[in-house]
């Protein structure tokens, strides 16, 4: 007979493409991982998993049983829920992914009042960029995503998924003293041509959005440095080498030699709680999602400076 948890294991691997990942997520030690799918492996008679670098590639043989264990982890997940909705009150384990602004600046509060409000509710965050987070939870690999879009670039959300608006994300024009937009009180989009730009890397949510909205308003971006995390931009700033479109959520307190200037119109991202269909009735999803929307006027209204 096969165990839960070993394919439960295989799946993680199947979802973040290393032992270690699917280890982070699970909660587990990569060992501990390793050893269950090497257990199944002996099971089954069957070579599982293939080595490709530091990644791994599921055999044939392993993605018919991912297949088989994503259903039978939706049946667990119902069970779960029907008994935790019974029970009238949130409980268990429940995993979040959040991108890092969110996970920065919002989650602390949200985790902290759910652990205030409910002891028995085991809530774990992780830092996932949206577009991933959404497929994790598309996937089962995790229960509620808060993600973000922008407003010339949506994000697009799978069939078999339901969303709620936490709240929208304003976003300024960070340039350095000395600039000659630093005294303005607002700039226009179309007079950003010409300047030297810092931003996260191809394939992020932001920088997607820089690049349609620069040539939206008539402009050839000039990308001239690249980071993942935000503190990072703001300092480059800082140094003089650029400006930045920064989101004020998880930004942190700007350094002395860094000006906050807004755009008109002022660019917006908004925020979203994400959760498959299956799992809606779960008190734990219900009462996360709306803790969002309580710590969300709070998180918006006191941005750091």
């Amino acid at each position: 007979m096969l165990d839960l948890q070993r394919l439960r294991a295989l799946h993680a691997v199947s979802v973040h493409g290393t032992v270690g990942a699917a280890a982070l997520a699970l909660g587990y030690t990569p060992s501990a991982v390793s050893q269950q799918i090497a257990k199944l492996e002996r099971e089954t008679r069957t070579v599982l998993l293939e080595r490709e670098g530091r990644r791994v590639r599921l055999t044939d043989e392993a993605r018919q049983l991912v297949s088989a264990a994503q259903e039978l982890l939706a049946i667990v997940e119902r069970a779960e829920t029907e008994l935790e909705e019974r029970r009238g009150r949130p409980a268990g384990r429940l995993t979040i992914a959040a991108f890092a602004s969110a996970a920065r600046g919002l989650m602390p509060g949200v985790l902290a009042e759910l652990g205030r409000r409910h002891p028995a509710l085991d809530a774990r965050l992780s830092e996932v960029d949206p577009h991933l987070s959404v497929d994790l939870v598309a996937k089962g690999a995790v229960d509620l995503a808060v993600a973000h879009d922008w407003d010339i670039a949506p994000l697009p959300a799978p069939p078999g998924l339901e969303q709620a608006v936490i709240g929208d994300d304003l976003c300024d024009l960070l340039v350095p003293e000395g600039h000659p937009f630093a005294g303005r009180t607002a700039v226009r989009r179309e007079e950003l041509g010409g300047e030297r730009w810092i931003c996260q890397p191809p394939g992020r949510v932001c920088h997607d959005w820089l690049l349609r909205t620069l040539r939206t308003a008539g402009h050839k971006p000039d990308i001239v440095h690249q980071a993942d995390e935000n503190p990072t931009l703001v300092a480059l700033v800082a140094a003089g080498l650029g400006v930045a479109l920064i989101p004020r959520l998880g930004r942190g307190t700007l350094p002395a030699g860094v000006v906050e200037v807004p755009l008109d119109p002022m660019p917006v991202r908004r925020l979203y709680a994400l959760w498959r269909t299956g799992a809606a009735r779960r008190p734990a999803i219900a009462e996360t999602v709306r803790v969002l929307g309580e710590q969300w006027p709070e998180v918006a209204a006191h941005p750091p400076r």
